[in-house]
């Protein structure tokens, strides 16, 4: 019993993988079985004791159940409870059936035997999910289709070599026997056919994208105001760009977004802990169903383990920095400069609030003015996908941090929450030519002692992109590329700027990744999420001003 119990983690890891493939040689070896000849001894015995119809009966049915356990094998790969228990009733089911059909016990005990061999590992099988919910993908619709297509021509083969070698293979369907392994092939063959007419229509289409209308807005507010897990970024949900994937419960969702093939999760999923690896594999499989090419962007070191189940490779993009409010303080020596920046602007006129519902949407105007003037200088125009963009629907949704001099607005930040008062964060940093140059440092240190107050931990200054790679002989290549982008590509985006700016409240760098089924995908996935981030080729290709992109008062602000 202790080595089982040592063991035991090691069999649950391999019994979804061998659980499938056994289940799929069982399910051919029955389809096998229904397309070739009788046993003639035996057949003989069994007419005598057993009805006709009975074995007509039985020999269809375990075509059937034979096909059934291929297509089960998929659901028993993906880890389905519901898999696992269909395929230990079609095993069961299947066992007598053999008898009947023909006497081929040795059918019955391969079927038991493999019942036995997969009860023990239920605990294999977490998923929950109905079998209805199981993405069968083209490609294993396919090989279905080989496996049924070669089955039929080993029966073919079988007759036309047995004992009916001297009669052409057309007369051969009237024998009895054969007869009954046609129909049975013949079964197999439909019922895999419907089963693919059935997919087609009810698999689930691409999610749509979640309109300014949308009804399910209230249901993406509702799980973002009781999340469990999510981080101030989850709020991108928001921005209606996006297409949506929910939990059984309603009480988890994961967002993507879709460009040609590339499906890109934004992120690991939103709302309850237990839920997220159930909706990690559907979003893989959904996207397998459709022939597309899945990844996730922005995953935190605590999102790798479930994201390694998927099977999937990972590529640090960058780091991102959070500041503890608990430590963070503007006095003493080493932050001078930027005490000194936040007392100058108070001096000069600088005032700090926070609007939210009404009141933001009563100064909707005013901000849009301080946008356009901010948007004026820095090419390339709104964001989305990655970023938030100036949309007042959009802008409405959040708190608003305020700046004014002497009485006017000079800038705002739109403000990400969490539920469990994790972290917070801001999403568009927007400043009007009126603003003073420091006004970004007041912004910043005020939000920090105000999240403080409303008892956040942390304030989330956002991702260095590509920050922290290594250019090491054996670091990987996507690295070292990384690397040196980070060092010489200042004139597509300013890298270190942003990183040396955001050094100057001493966060807490961490590490950020994105994951892909495989390598070689993860540049195209990279460059995916940058289009969608940009509004395509167009928005991608324009640059911000030199002079603007190279003042390191200023951050890189969406």
């Amino acid at each position: 019993m202790r080595l089982w119990r040592d063991l035991r983690p090691a069999f649950l890891a391999a019994a979804p993988l061998t659980a499938a493939a056994l289940t799929l040689a069982a399910g051919i070896m029955l389809l096998a079985s229904g397309a070739t000849p009788s046993v003639p001894m035996r057949f003989v015995r069994l007419i005598e004791i057993t009805p006709v119809y009975l074995i007509e009966v039985s020999h269809f049915l375990s075509s059937v159940m034979g096909l059934a356990l291929v297509m089960l094998a998929f659901g028993l790969r993906s880890r389905l409870d519901a898999a696992w228990t269909a395929t230990m009733c079609a095993l069961l089911i299947a066992a007598p059936l053999a008898l009947l059909k023909g006497i081929v016990w040795e059918e019955t005990a391969i079927l038991v035997a493999l019942a036995a061999v997969l009860a023990p590992f239920r605990a294999a099988f977490p998923r929950k999910a109905r079998l209805s919910r199981m993405e069968v993908t083209p490609g294993w619709l396919f090989s279905a289709f080989c496996a049924v297509l070669g089955v039929g021509l080993l029966g073919l083969w079988s007759f036309t070599h047995a004992d009916y070698g001297d009669r052409p293979w057309w007369r051969v369907m009237a024998d009895d026997d054969a007869a009954r392994a046609m129909r049975a092939w013949a079964g197999a063959a439909i019922a895999l056919f419907a089963f693919g007419i059935w997919r087609l229509f009810a698999s689930a289409a691409t999610p749509p994208v979640v309109g300014e209308e949308d009804p399910q807005f209230a249901r993406i507010r509702a799980v973002l105001a009781k999340a469990e897990v999510a981080e101030s970024s989850s709020n991108l949900a928001l921005l209606g760009d996006k297409r949506f994937l929910f939990s059984s419960s309603g009480d988890s969702f994961l967002m993507f977004g879709v460009r040609g093939r590339t499906w890109i999760a934004l992120g690991a999923p939103v709302g309850r802990r237990d839920e997220r690896l159930e909706l990690l594999w559907r979003f893989r499989e959904l996207a397998d169903a459709h022939a597309a090419r899945p990844g996730i962007y922005g995953l935190t070191a605590d999102d790798l383990p479930e994201v390694v189940e998927l099977g999937f490779s990972l590529q640090k993009v960058g780091e991102s920095a959070a500041v503890p409010l608990e430590t963070f303080s503007i006095d003493g020596r080493k932050r001078g400069n930027l005490r000194r920046a936040w007392r100058k602007a108070a001096e000069e006129g600088a005032t700090f609030e926070i609007l939210q519902g009404p009141a933001v949407e009563a100064l909707m105007p005013e901000l849009q003015a301080i946008s356009d003037q901010w948007l004026d200088h820095h090419a390339g125009g709104e964001k989305g996908f990655t970023m938030g963009g100036f949309w007042p629907r959009y802008v409405a949704e959040f708190p608003v941090a305020l700046v004014r001099q002497e009485g006017v607005p000079v800038a705002f930040a739109t403000l990400w929450t969490t539920a469990a008062k994790s972290t917070f964060s801001m999403d568009l940093m927007r400043y009007s030519d009126a603003a003073p140059k420091n006004i970004m440092d007041y912004l910043f240190v005020e939000l920090i002692a105000w999240g403080r107050e409303q008892g956040y931990e942390a304030f989330e200054f956002g991702m260095a992109p590509l920050a922290g790679l290594e250019d090491r002989p054996l670091a990987p290549i996507m690295s070292r590329v990384g690397r040196l982008l980070f060092e010489r590509g200042e004139e597509i985006y300013n890298f270190q700027g942003v990183r040396r700016y955001k050094d100057k409240y001493d966060p807490v760098w961490q590490p950020r990744y994105i994951a892909a089924p495989h390598k070689w995908a993860i540049p195209i996935l990279m460059a995916d999420v940058g289009l969608l981030s940009s509004g395509g080729m167009a928005g991608l290709a324009k640059r911000p001003k030199k002079s603007e992109a190279a003042a390191p008062e200023l951050p890189k602000a969406a």
